[in-house]
Parts: structure tokens; sequence; C-alpha cells
């Protein structure tokens, strides 16, 4: 018997939205897309575009509109609406606009889709996920952010082209907030099997040491910064990083990943979102696990933390 078929809801069609909507067609993600945008001609040309080029990938329907009747029901809810995010601009300094919008959008959308798993994928993506389990009183496993999945990519990706390794071969994790203060897990990272603080390059190859840790953290903080100043946003790594965050909980993976939540059970972080390695899977955002740390990672864990209590204070959080 075939299963039911899934289907994924897409709040915003700009950049982010359509990007997550392009991903989640190619990879073959959910059996119907449905995006949702005020902006109704922008999302019925996306919806058109992308349906031109149903015949090249796994079998889909993708709809749209400006309603909120197009989510329902679905199994899976991405927020992607939120100010755009201009140069220079700290994703610190967009939270008031877009914390309330979705307060205002957010409610409607969960009364066609009670059931649905919530991925929040704007920012400041912890601060709005905080607002958004606040404004909508869903449990922390079923509303959660795409918190560092795409900062831990990135970081991975610096780290196996600096070692000249397969990017598939690292592992490595961001944590904290998505931002500033975030925070890399260099004692627990490895390259296959291999602590990466006992590696040894490879013939020619460069050594991981204390400056090459700190340059690729700084190029892992700034990536959005660099791409936002030479094309106005980040879209295709997000994009796919959100899509395979939807198929960890679709196809019901436990898969450990980063994600946005309130981290109950950690002294010290329990009244903020904020990631850790995270288990995955159809029931949402579910056990945190807790990884070893060092002293001074543990220390600036706790100080993303404060970063992010003292910006929910400033907006009543």
């Amino acid at each position: 018997m075939e299963a039911r078929p899934t289907k994924l809801a897409i709040i915003g069609a700009g950049a982010v939205g359509t990007a997550i909507a392009y991903a989640s067609l190619i990879r073959g993600v959910a059996r119907t897309i449905a995006l949702m945008d005020i902006n109704a001609a922008k999302v019925t040309a996306e919806v058109l575009d992308m349906s031109h080029g149903l015949e090249f990938v796994p079998r889909a329907d993708i709809v749209g509109g400006d309603d909120v009747s197009v989510c329902a029901d679905a199994d899976v809810v991405v927020f992607t609406a939120g100010a755009k995010q201009k140069p220079g601009q700290s994703r610190l300094e967009l939270a008031e606009a877009t914390i309330g919008l979705t307060n205002t959008i957010l409610p409607g959308v969960v009364s066609v889709a009670p059931h649905a798993i919530y991925l929040m994928v704007t920012n400041p993506v912890d601060l709005v996920t905080y607002a958004a389990l606040r404004a909508t009183g869903l449990p922390n496993n079923q509303l959660f952010g795409s918190g560092t999945v795409l900062d831990s990519s990135r970081l991975r990706f610096l780290i196996a082209q600096h070692c000249d390794v397969a990017v598939q071969n690292v592992h490595a994790y961001i944590v904290g907030e998505h931002g500033d203060s975030e925070i890399p897990l260099w004692s627990s990272a490895t390259i296959g099997g291999v602590p990466l603080l006992n590696w040894q390059p490879l013939p020619g190859g460069r050594p991981m040491d204390v400056a090459a840790r700190e340059r690729i953290h700084h190029d892992v903080v700034h990536a959005a910064y660099q791409i936002i100043e030479g094309k106005g946003a980040t879209n295709y790594a997000i994009g796919l990083a959100t899509a395979r965050i939807v198929e960890a909980v679709l196809n019901n993976e436990h898969r450990v990943m980063p994600v946005s939540t309130v981290a109950q059970g950690y002294e010290g972080l329990g009244d903020v979102c904020l990631s850790l390695p995270t288990i995955v899977d159809r029931q949402g955002a579910g056990s945190r696990l807790h990884i070893p740390m060092s002293e001074q990672e543990h220390d600036g864990l706790l100080a993303s933390a404060d970063t992010l209590r003292d910006m929910q204070a400033r907006f009543g959080l």
C-alpha cells in the first residue's frame, strides 16, 4: 500500500522560501508543496515557473496562494517570512519587525494545520522561534528553528577545504546563537573518526592550528554578511539545509541536527532558544545530546545564551 501523501507548506515566496521549495522538489521531499505569500502575483508566478519543471523531478504537485487555506493539513510548515537583511545589518537588528510579522501570521496557519511540525527559518531565528512558541502555545518539539544547521555545514565545508578531505567525512557542530556569538565545538570535531585537534596534515597540507581554527570560525560567522554584500540574500544553502531538515522529519530519520529549541535540562540555558545537537524525527525536535565540551566552549555557549536572553528582554519575550 502506498504511504499517505505528505504535504510541505512554505510561508514566504521570497529568495529563501522559493529556494526551499525548489530544493524540496528536486529532492522529492513531499508529494505536495504549498507556497503562501501575501503577494499573490509573486506566488502565482513562482508556482507556475516551478510547475513547468515537474517533468524533471520526482512526482509532486506545487500549489500556491495568498491565503492560509493553502497550508491546510500540512505535515510540515516552514516559516520564512520576515524583514530582509540589509548589508552590514546583524540578524539581531531584524528582530522587532520579524517578530511582529510572525505573531500576526502564524496563529492563522496553526488553525488550519494544527498537527504540523513547524520549522522557523527567518532571522533572527532563535528569537523568532522563542516568540513563535509563545504566540502559538505549541510544544517545544512541534515548533523549532533551523538554528545552526547551515552554520555547521559552513564549518564542515571550511574544515574540509582546509584539510583537503571530502566534506561528508567531517563531523563538527556550531552551537548557541545562529549569529555572531555562535560557538564551534572544536573539541568534539572529527575527520573520518580522527579527532580534529589531533589531525595530522596530509602531504603538502596545512596544520589545523589555533590560527586556522580562528580564521575558519571568523569566516563561518561572517559568511552571510559576505554573501548578502555580494548578491543581496543567502538562499541556496539554506534552501538545501531546510529541505534536509524537512526530510528528517517526514522520513522519521532520528537524525542528529543542531536545531534551535528551548534547551530544557541544560543549566543556564532553559529559558532561551538556541542550537544544540538534537534528534529530529516525525515528532519534530526531540532529545538534545549532552555533547562533551571544553571549558572554553561551555563558557562560550553560556555567553551566547546571555546574548539571546538580553535580546529577549529587550523585546519583552
